[in-house]
């Protein structure tokens, strides 16, 4: 959240066949122009060396998705279950209490157009 692109951001762990679990950021920038093509690639790598340089290197997340919104409940909360199941490509559980059910269909289809994601 201390780089000045991020709007807002929530971390997850996912299932990791070499260490078990890993850390999957989901990234909302501040205007959404950042966050395509070249641009959202740049943008990627910094984040996750601002948190090298911020955290430490074993934070750096295994993966930063770029999204439009975050899943959020109606009281405003970030929604961290349903971006695990995301996050692992599993079926959706709840979604009864999301504020914007939409949102995480978003995210599944800016993911799939290739929104800024990175591994290694």
């Amino acid at each position: 959240m201390s780089h000045p692109s991020v709007a807002e951001a929530a971390v997850v762990g996912a299932n990791d066949a070499t260490t078990g679990q890993a850390i999957v950021a989901f990234v909302t920038v501040k205007g959404a122009s950042g966050a395509q093509g070249e641009a959202g690639e740049s943008l990627v790598k910094e984040l996750r060396e601002h948190v090298a340089q911020e955290i430490g290197p074993i934070a750096k997340p295994r993966q930063i998705m770029l999204t439009p919104e975050l899943p959020k409940t109606r009281s405003g909360k970030i929604m961290r279950r349903l971006l695990r199941d995301v996050a692992d490509d599993r079926p959706l559980g709840d979604v009864t209490t999301l504020l914007d059910p939409s949102v995480v269909n978003s995210i599944k289809e800016h993911l799939a157009e290739g929104g800024g994601e990175d591994k290694e």
